[in-house]
This record gives C-alpha cells, structure tokens and sequence, in this order.
C-alpha cells in the first residue's frame, strides 16, 4: 500500500513538474491546415498593413493601403488604397498577394483596369457591403464575392 501512494506521489510530482516546465515556455503559434511542414503562421497586425504600398501589373504603383474593412463576421473584406491623386479605391482582400513582411502587396490588375475601378473621397465613403456595390467591386477585379456571414452583436447594457 505504501508502495503504492508513493508511487502515486512521485507520478504527481512528475507530472506537475511538466507541467510548471511547459507554462514556462512561451507559447508557440500553431500553423493553419494547410500550412507547408516547417512553416509556423505568423500573426497579421492591422498596422503591418496600414501604409503598405500597393502596386499592380507591371510594378506600377497606385498607393498605401489607408483603412481595412471588416465584415459583420470580423472577416476582412476589403483593403481602401488611397491614390497619388489622394482618391480612395476598394480592393477585395482576396485578390491582394503580399510580400512576407506586409509592407507592400501586388493586385493582378492592368492599367487600364485599375483606371476604372470606382474612387471615392475620404469623406463619403461607399456602403461597402450593398449588393450591387460589393458586385461591382469584385467583378471589376475579376473575382466572385465570398458568402456573407452576419452574426448578431450583442452588447452588455
């Protein structure tokens, strides 16, 4: 029997040992499904991206990324360049490829294209999420908007 307890005893010891060695470690992030083998994900901060210089086809560049538009759902949706021309232009998430560090991104567009993506002012602001607008937008880029996902807010009152 008292073999036993301290048997028991030394497997708890043990046990809380490995455990007080892994709360010592510094969490480590865990790689989406998906991710290459060897590959850790790295976070993304909002304010990596803000600024990032944003080119299209043939290295020209168009502007920095000013704002970045959620969905109800927290999703990213979209990306806001503002212009040289201080005009603002909205690119749908998916169809920007950023570099490793986030300071900068190409979107497969040409010139032409780009020229005829709808700009507004940094005072009125589209309804970004209006079906015809969300439509347009990602039809000018050549790519089909995502479903949707609208989740209720709740707030403690």
């Amino acid at each position: 029997m008292m073999k036993r307890m301290m048997g028991r005893t030394a497997l708890l010891v043990a046990a809380f040992a490995g455990l007080t060695a892994m709360a010592d470690d510094e969490p480590k992030p865990v790689a989406p499904p998906g991710t290459p083998v060897g590959e850790v994900a790295r976070p993304l901060r909002a304010k990596q991206v803000l600024g990032a210089r944003i080119s299209i086809q043939n290295n020209t560049a168009v502007g920095t990324v000013d704002d970045i538009v959620l969905s109800d759902a927290g999703d990213v949706e979209y990306v806001v360049v503002q212009t040289d021309e201080n005009k603002m232009v909205t690119v749908p998430w998916s169809t920007v490829v950023w570099n490793k560090d986030y300071k900068s991104a190409t979107i497969n567009v040409t010139v032409d294209q780009f020229k005829v993506i709808p700009r507004y002012s940094n005072t009125a602001y589209p309804d970004y999420f209006a079906p015809t607008y969300r439509t347009e937008i990602y039809k000018q880029y050549g790519v089909a908007p995502g479903t949707l996902r609208r989740i209720e807010r709740r707030i403690n009152r």
